[in-house]
């Protein structure tokens, strides 16, 4: 069965702040319609990486995105090329609307009755929201601002959705919501490049996982022998 083609390729990537070098020159690849999870600790990288890609930091070495290195390439460029990302911490627009938010998600685009199908979509989608599509956004729970965050990152219809800690401080049934909706995602063609601390979630629903600490790679490989390494996951959920 032929591989299928690498959709990010990261080559060599280091990630500066001021002085400092938070990630060691770092090499990953996401291929098409896969689930990649990147793993570690707080502190490893994990977000400067995701921001690497973003193009919101300072970086030396390689990002190619369908085989064009975005060296150049500003953040509303990369949006459009089809990089979109629901951040960590959520960071929902709360004096507006659920509404409101999905359509600033929507920004680069201007086909607009298809936009407000993808709305309709999302609504179908996450239930929740369409009951408060006229609530302000910062009134949600952490899971329904979470929900939202994601739906806005999809608005711009992405070719990759990178998803930076979306269990980070909710409760384990809301958690467990969540990775339902983005395994949904990736059997719907989605291509998912996934950072979380939870390590046995985000395994079961990848196909190949890195682990990042203090910004290196130190170990990467199918995330099936990720879960069937005891010494390793004990490392990766706090037990060993």
């Amino acid at each position: 069965m032929p591989r299928p083609p690498t959709m990010l390729d990261i080559s060599d990537l280091k990630v500066f702040y001021g002085p400092i070098e938070a990630v060691h020159g770092i090499s990953l690849c996401v291929p098409e319609g896969q689930c990649v999870t990147l793993l570690g600790p707080n502190g490893a990288g994990k977000s400067s990486t995701i921001s690497a890609i973003c193009g919101t930091v300072k970086t030396s070495g390689s990002v190619k995105f369908l085989g064009q290195d975005l060296a150049n390439t500003d953040v509303e460029d990369r949006v459009r090329a089809g990089i979109s990302v629901s951040p960590e911490g959520r960071r929902v627009f709360s004096n507006l609307s659920v509404e409101a938010n999905l359509l600033l998600g929507a920004g680069i685009r201007r086909d607009r009755d298809a936009i407000r199908a993808d709305i309709e979509r999302w609504f179908r989608t996450f239930p929740i929201l369409g009951d408060r599509r006229r609530q302000m956004a910062g009134t949600l729970s952490g899971g329904e601002q979470q929900m939202l965050a994601i739906a806005r990152a999809l608005m711009s219809k992405p070719r990759i959705l990178l998803l930076d800690e979306p269990s980070l401080g909710l409760a384990p049934r809301i958690v467990s919501q969540i990775f339902e909706m983005i395994e949904q995602l990736k059997q719907d063609g989605m291509t998912i490049l996934l950072v979380e601390q939870n390590a046995r979630q985000a395994l079961r629903i990848s196909d190949y996982a890195y682990l990042l600490n203090t910004g290196t790679i130190q170990a990467e490989g199918p995330a099936s022998s990720f879960g069937q390494n005891d010494e390793l996951m004990a490392k990766l959920t706090g037990l060993g």
